[in-house]
């Protein structure tokens, strides 16, 4: 069952958010997510809901396209006291974004992009190069996924 459902304004929102910067060289993803609930838990708090992976391309002074990874994690309550190499958000709220739900082979998740860009390219609308993906859920080889991506102001 391949499905996707659009909506072109959108709002995200975020609460007790942590993030950690991915270093796409370096990092193992699967340890990275790991080691963030086990970071959660060692202070007291719960993860809640999904992974969160926050994308955001940029192009350097030669003209190529640079990315900048972060996961995010809510949780039930606020961290004080974050250590390195995490970061802490009371509320993170992005605004009027471009929206799929993307249902489908994990695999071809990149279809839910494509159809963003499509339907940003066909209306006319400017998008940021943030986008941000809820892994909502996996069935087998059947992904649910919310992406989210940020209009241009």
């Amino acid at each position: 069952m391949n499905k996707l459902i659009f909506n072109e304004s959108k709002s995200l929102r975020l609460t007790n958010a942590l993030f950690y910067k991915i270093n796409i060289q370096e990092d193992n993803i699967d340890l990275v997510a790991l080691k963030m609930e086990n970071y959660i838990k060692s202070k007291g708090v719960t993860p809640v809901g999904p992974l969160i992976q926050h994308t955001t391309v940029t192009h350097n002074a030669n003209g190529q396209q640079e990315i900048s990874l972060d996961f995010i994690r809510q949780c039930n309550n606020f961290i004080d006291n974050i250590e390195m190499p995490y970061q802490m958000e009371s509320v993170v709220r992005i605004k009027d974004c471009l929206y799929v739900r993307y249902i489908g082979e994990e695999a071809k998740l990149k279809v839910g992009y494509e159809k963003i860009s499509v339907e940003a390219f066909e209306k006319g609308i400017e998008i940021t190069g943030d986008s941000y993906t809820i892994f909502v859920d996996k069935q087998d080889d059947i992904l649910t996924a919310d992406i989210f991506v940020e209009k241009k102001l």
